[in-house]
């Protein structure tokens, strides 16, 4: 399994106050756009850049449903390095080789609600690292529910 490339697709950001952190990058001259209407005070919003890279912004509130270390404020990382890997079922097979090498699970694989199979482990510095499948629309739901504790 582990001779499946992934492909590092996103940076995600935790923002301790998200319209001060878009108000920064937006002077920077990312063109950041509203992300969607605010649900039970968690906030969301994202910019694919023109080499296709995506960087994402998420408030803790958001960060908490589909990140379990996030519910545990001691593991919580501020940026979550995203890799997208081809299927479902490579999501779960390489999280099980990385726990079993010895590295931390953040978050153990689920079903996301906005629809990929997602999960997080931490690198050996303590960084969040999501693995992600593609997304299937069958298997969006709203709103998010928290997902699994590891």
């Amino acid at each position: 399994m582990t001779h499946i490339q992934p492909v590092l697709t996103q940076l995600n950001i935790v923002t301790r106050d998200f319209d001060a952190t878009l108000a920064f990058y937006r002077r920077l001259g990312v063109e950041v756009l509203s992300g969607p209407p605010a649900t039970h005070d968690t906030r969301h919003a994202a910019v694919t850049l023109a080499n296709g890279f995506v960087l994402e912004f998420d408030n803790v509130a958001l960060a908490r449903v589909y990140n379990a270390a996030w519910r545990r404020p001691e593991e919580g990382c501020r940026v979550l390095i995203g890799f997208s890997l081809p299927t479902r079922e490579a999501v779960d097979q390489r999280y099980a080789d990385l726990i079993a090498a010895g590295y931390q699970g953040r978050q153990p694989p689920y079903d996301a609600f906005w629809g990929a199979r997602y999960a997080v482990v931490a690198d050996s510095d303590g960084n969040d690292v999501g693995l992600m499948s593609p997304v299937d629309e069958h298997r969006r739901s709203w709103p998010p529910a928290e997902s699994p504790d590891s």
